[in-house]
């Protein structure tokens, strides 16, 4: 400890909460990264729990994490390591040893370390710092436990309850060695609680009692201030990726001049997004939680056909049952939005990791010629607008859309301008009263517009335009069921054509980056963090590098041939076994692509990525 502590500047920090399921660490590094990006800083963040619901206290299979990067500008991702981490127990620090850089500062909860508790962690000594080799370190010895039942003695709670507020201590020393002003935080717990207020006055009296400790012992020899962002004028918020994926649905919604209705049954780590949508009935929003993945998908198929923007959201086991229904919707041509956050798998693997893994699944997971429409978000707040798009491509164009996120960009949360709705594309669907002129044919249910082979969708009740419409294949002309094999294989080519078409409707590829780089750097969906701040880090050693991070997959951007032909290497990043390197490949026979393929159910690490980029780039 020192007399005096003095500030220092810092441009970015990584903060790592870690503990058991129990210890409330996904609230505290949540409170953490709201109160900074209120405060006006860039954030992005990582929840990493396990899939226990509740694993034995203080072993190493239940250790709950909660990771934020903040800074002033460049925050791509939440970081390779962390520079501080708070370790609630000893599983905690075994298990983020991997996490920490030399010179990280460890804040432990002393009460916590104790030989029993040693033990359940597996530590062999009494010295957990020198047996996992940490030297490197700066350890922060608090009797967290202890000094949050000092501070709630008086308050009349029992001790279990007392006990589950010193994670708010622990926010209390990281805001005082931060900077952070807590009247923000203690807001934010006031709004949380709200219905509970004795929690609120607890939590609140925890969080200053942290504050307080870290001010008057001086902790450490230094306290951090970190730059704010200098951005335009606007409203700011966090917001997760499945929060920002309902809301653009909403949006989209509302911009069509269309009901929103989702059919969805509960599956980590897409249930937040029926969560949010059930509680937006003042929106007009319809969700309903389904008996299973099968209803889901079949109950918006029903919604659309009625008139609705029809929505679906689900996980990697969750798309393969819904497979059968996707046909009927691309049969029938029906708008339909699916949203599925990807997870580690197969069946239910890893059901609380990130993957990239379904991508084959959604690109060709159907029986027969079944062509549909598949766009990847990139970032958590990208999520609002490929939301947008996907529904403005479904609604449009009468066609089922998969739109691909993950676990990682799903739970993550990033800094958001909420948007200017005026700002964003007008919606129109073709309804059928409104494009068909009846001046040279009579209207039948496929009945298409000559140009976008899209069909015209008649809302049942329109006076005029009764129809029916169903799974089995049709006579292009008149609409009825039909087994011909001439025009099967007309209508197998003109759903595809029509798919293939929208290509003229989605923004080219954009590629950032050198503009004479001879290296390409080709991603899709939420690695695109982690793959920009890897083409930066390789510019600064000097080499010409580029990113190609694609959005749109399927089709693919006109201009997507066009791109890739221009560079010596192509190098294709993802967390599978290589599906976009594949299809690309298929697309494009003539390219050579080298492939860097991790399928850890852990986020890229960009120190990683650094070294085996420039491997290949140096390969002759």
């Amino acid at each position: 400890m020192t007399n005096e502590t003095v500030i220092t500047d810092l441009k970015q920090v990584t903060i790592r909460f870690s503990g058991d399921s129990g210890d409330g660490m996904q609230l505290t590094g949540t409170l953490f990264s709201t109160l900074s990006a209120i405060f006006g800083n860039e954030i992005a963040t990582f929840p990493d729990y396990p899939a226990e619901i509740r694993a034995p206290q203080g072993t190493l299979n239940g250790v709950s994490g909660f990771q934020v990067r903040v800074g002033s500008k460049d925050v791509f991702n939440a970081g390779d390591k962390a520079d501080v981490l708070v370790a609630m127990n000893p599983a905690a620090l075994k298990v983020n040893r991997q996490h920490l850089k030399k010179g990280s500062i460890v804040i432990f909860d002393t009460d916590s370390f104790t030989r029993k508790d040693l033990e359940k962690a597996l530590f062999k000594s009494e010295d957990p710092f020198n047996e996992l080799d940490l030297g490197y370190v700066q350890p922060i010895p608090v009797p967290i436990t202890s000094m949050t039942k000092e501070s709630l003695a008086d308050s009349g709670m029992e001790n279990k309850d007392i006990l589950r507020s010193k994670n708010m201590f622990s926010l209390g020393i990281v805001c005082w060695l931060f900077n952070r002003p807590i009247e923000i935080a203690e807001q934010l717990l006031r709004d949380k609680f709200k219905k509970r207020p004795k929690l609120v006055e607890t939590n609140i009296k925890a969080l200053t009692d942290g504050y307080n400790f870290g001010h008057n012992t001086h902790l450490t020899a230094s306290t951090y201030r970190i730059d704010t962002v200098k951005t335009g004028k606007g409203l700011y918020t966090d917001i997760n990726g499945n929060t920002a994926t309902a809301y653009g649905l909403i949006a989209a919604a509302e911009k069509a001049g269309v009901q929103l209705f989702l059919g969805s049954y509960p599956i980590t780590p897409a249930t937040d997004i029926l969560q949010e949508l059930s509680a937006r009935k003042n929106l007009g929003v319809k969700a309903l939680q389904m008996e299973d993945e099968i209803a889901g998908i079949c109950t918006a198929i029903g919604a659309s056909f009625a008139g609705s923007l029809g929505a679906t959201s689900t996980s990697g086991p969750g798309l393969s049952l819904k497979s059968e229904a996707l046909g009927l919707a691309v049969m029938t041509e029906l708008p339909l939005v699916v949203i599925d956050v990807q997870r580690g798998g197969p069946s239910t693997g890893m059901p609380t990791k990130s993957e990239q893994a379904d991508l084959l699944q959604a690109l060709y997971g159907r029986n027969g010629e079944s062509p549909l429409v598949v766009i990847a978000a990139t970032t958590p707040t990208d999520c609002f607008d490929s939301a947008y798009w996907a529904s403005k491509i479904a609604l449009e164009h009468m066609t089922p859309v998969i739109l691909l996120t993950d676990g990682y960009i799903a739970n993550g949360a990033s800094t958001w301008k909420i948007p200017d709705l005026n700002e964003y594309p007008a919606i129109t669907p073709p309804y059928v009263q409104k494009q068909f002129t009846g001046e040279s044919e009579e209207w039948r249910p496929y009945l298409r517009d000559k140009e976008s082979l899209v069909r015209y969708w008649s809302v049942p009740g329109t006076k005029g335009f009764m129809h029916r419409i169903g799974g089995l294949e049709k006579d292009y002309l008149t609409g009825v069921i039909s087994s011909n094999p001439e025009n099967h294989q007309l209508m197998v080519n003109t759903r595809k054509a029509k798919i293939e078409k929208i290509a003229d409707f989605i923004p080219e590829q954009e590629v950032i980056g050198s503009s004479d780089a001879d290296t390409l750097i080709v991603g899709w969906g939420g690695t695109y963090g982690h793959l920009l701040e890897a083409m930066m880090r390789i510019q600064d050693k000097g080499k010409r590098v580029a990113l190609a991070h694609f959005r749109f997959i399927s089709p693919l951007p006109r201009n997507t041939y066009d791109i890739l032909k221009r560079y010596k290497k192509i190098i294709v990043a993802e967390q599978n076994t290589g599906h976009f390197a594949s299809y690309l490949s298929g697309q494009f026979n003539d390219l050579k692509i080298d492939r860097f393929n991790r399928v850890e159910g852990q986020p890229f690490s960009v120190s990683e990525l650094v070294n085996e980029f420039i491997k290949i780039i140096e390969e002759k």
